[in-house]
């Protein structure tokens, strides 16, 4: 078996897409042109490592907001399940939903993978950096969740 989708590339333009967020209003990705977006995929709020990944984007997100960016996460869950995990960990930013996985197969975030040993398919932790213009900068697939911020802002350049 392979990955369902395609990878995406530095380079390309980014999919467009309209998602509900954890409030139920629907936002759009080229709503967000002329700023820099972190958009990361993550397989489920609540979960251990989800739970750490998206702390860990709430305790730097001044910092990355400083230096002009944007973080949107997305998830399969729903928007009220999304509101209860923001309203639980007290996150400042931007979730999204995405229960029918269009979004994620359009970005490469859905396929294969290994878990507890054995060979699934779902959710691919992914990370997208796209530029104002909508292009994608920065594409990083089967991320870890411990320790990713610190590594996406050595990788932008970030940690003067």
């Amino acid at each position: 078996m392979t990955d369902t989708t395609a990878r995406l590339e530095p380079g390309q333009a980014a999919p467009d897409f309209t998602l509900a967020d954890q409030n139920g209003v629907e936002r759009t990705l080229s709503g967000y042109r002329g700023e820099r977006v972190i958009l990361y995929f993550y397989p489920e709020a609540g979960t251990p490592g989800c739970t750490t990944q998206a702390c860990d984007f709430r305790d730097h997100l001044n910092s990355l907001k400083s230096a002009g960016y944007t973080v949107l996460g997305v998830s399969r869950d729903t928007p009220a399940k999304l509101q209860r995990f923001a309203e639980a960990e007290g996150l400042n930013f931007t979730l999204l939903s995405d229960p029918d996985k269009a979004v994620h197969e359009l970005y490469g975030a859905w396929g294969e993978k290994s878990l507890y040993g054995k060979t699934v398919t779902g959710v691919l932790r992914s990370t997208f950096v796209i530029d104002g213009q909508g292009d994608v900068t920065l594409a990083l697939y089967n991320v870890k969740a411990t320790g990713h911020v610190a590594s996406l802002r050595k990788k932008l350049k970030l940690d003067a």
